[in-house]
């Protein structure tokens, strides 16, 4: 099948290799087949870390694809042969605690993919290390249903930072002893170009690097017409976790926080809540932009965007949060007794009357693959009537699937000031959530400015780092 760039929806889902990021190429693949038209084919690009990992993930996609052709042809015979071509798979290395990683899947793609439709941001990392077993019980038998949807008994890593950025500082990078001497912080390093600080490990793998990767792929995003139904989407995955109380917008990458993930899903709510939002235009102008090259620098810039850089036969992406309720992944280890039992324990939550123990991957991954196919004039029309919001996998007692809006404190479920005896009402609020205010509305937003101010700044920053270390590494090879 030649299919032409408007047929064809190009989609992106990284970390796909496992849990969540699998399930919700799974679901792609069936609802793309049963909601599109037959004239349109799945381009489907999945990001895994390793080639073993791409060619195993590649493998089982297929596999699913043809249980699903086998299951089409049960309903009616010989479909399949209609279907088949009509989902295409390409494989994708990418390590998003590496810039240089990031950097490198941009050219790629910017270089062989003439547009994207969904960009769905799923991977990342909990860095938890092990439970509060004593807690864990107490909070199960005292208070179930609330314990297995907002625990308090993880523990994490602290000062977790990524390996080394730029190139000259892996070749020789200083002790921890020498550095500590001339009083640089142990998790600094320096190399040919300058100090590099340290990023965080969860901060880089949960929110950095997908921002990096978002904004080197803006200019595929952007290929839409501006007379299309339909524009580019960039969809983070976020959780019920992103507590208020995890994030210091002073410590944004959560390097001395012990709840690093918790803050990591905060920041990612913070950034796609308040992206539409004129208070943050000066940064997400820029952000959303068509850069030059991947290494545009855009450290400080907070001005409007050069207007040659987005072209008059194309339209920004919009940009949405997403979360999968709670369901049974790898990001927790357990042994395979305690994975049994935390089931066991998701299922009861569910049938006591929580909304959001999806428990399974594929459920979980309802509410991603609802935003990057739904029709855009649905979207547009649902924020239009009830503000931007965070869409989130939930079921009832019977597990039967469905999307809605999810409380964010700060935010409320669309930005709208709320009063406490209507809202007070809803099912599956996290019990310390207050009803919105106007004073905590603008709160919200006086933190979304600082925030992709701050992001902005950090990127910018980057860039230029990773331009200047590649440019000394051009000049010694020539020499």
């Amino acid at each position: 099948m030649d299919d032409t760039k408007e047929d064809a929806f190009y989609c992106l889902v990284t970390g796909a290799n496992s849990g969540l990021g699998f399930a919700i190429c799974c679901r792609l693949i069936d609802e793309f087949l049963l909601t599109r038209p037959q004239s349109q084919t799945l381009h489907l690009i999945v990001t895994t870390q390793d080639l073993r990992k791409s060619d195993d993930t590649l493998h089982r996609l297929r596999q699913h694809l043809q249980k699903a052709l086998r299951d089409a042809d049960k309903k009616l015979p010989g479909i399949s042969m209609l279907l088949e071509p009509r989902v295409r798979f390409q494989g994708e290395l990418l390590d998003l605690t590496s810039l240089l990683s990031v950097q490198a899947l941009g050219q790629r793609l910017r270089a062989s993919t003439p547009k994207l439709d969904a960009l769905i941001l799923n991977a990342g990392m909990g860095g938890f290390t092990g439970v509060n077993w004593p807690n864990a019980f107490y909070t199960l038998f005292t208070d179930w249903v609330h314990s297995v949807t907002w625990p308090t008994s993880k523990k994490s890593g602290v000062g977790w930072v990524t390996k080394p950025q730029l190139p000259s500082s892996r070749k020789k990078n200083p002790t921890a002893s020498e550095l500590s001497a001339n009083g640089v912080s142990k998790t600094s390093s320096v190399n040919s170009v300058g100090l590099e600080p340290p990023l965080g490990e969860i901060f880089c793998a949960n929110v950095f690097g997908h921002y990096m990767l978002a904004h080197y792929l803006v200019p595929l995003l952007s290929a839409h017409s501006l007379s299309a139904t339909s524009r580019g989407r960039v969809i983070w995955l976020s959780s019920l976790e992103a507590y208020a109380h995890a994030f210091d917008l002073a410590d944004i990458q959560g390097v001395k926080s012990p709840s690093a993930y918790e803050s990591s899903k905060r920041l990612t709510d913070i950034l796609a809540l308040t992206s539409h939002l004129s208070a943050t235009a000066p940064w997400t102008n820029p952000f959303l932009s068509i850069p030059a090259s991947p290494n545009t620098n855009a450290e400080n810039d907070t001005t409007e965007p050069d207007a040659g850089l987005q072209t008059a036969a194309s339209q920004k992406p919009s940009i949405y949060v997403a979360h999968p309720g709670i369901c049974a992944t790898g990001i927790m280890p357990l042994p395979y007794l305690l994975t049994l039992l935390m089931n066991f324990a998701l299922y009861v939550a569910r049938w006591l009357g929580s909304p959001w123990h999806t428990i399974s991957p594929y459920t979980g991954a309802c509410a991603p693959v609802w935003l990057a196919i739904s029709p855009q004039p649905l979207l547009d029309d649902m924020e239009t009537a009830e503000g931007k919001g965070k869409w989130g996998s939930a079921t009832d007692a019977r597990g039967r699937e469905r999307v809605i809006r999810t409380e964010v404190e700060g935010w409320g479920w669309g930005g709208a000031v709320e009063d406490e005896k209507v809202v007070g009402k809803r099912k599956g609020r996290w019990r310390g959530a207050k009803a919105l205010t106007a004073e905590t509305r603008t709160e919200f937003e006086e933190l979304g400015r600082a925030v992709w101010k701050e992001m902005e700044g950090l990127r910018g920053a980057w860039e230029g780092k990773l331009e200047a270390a590649a440019l000394k590494e051009s000049m010694e090879e020539e020499m």
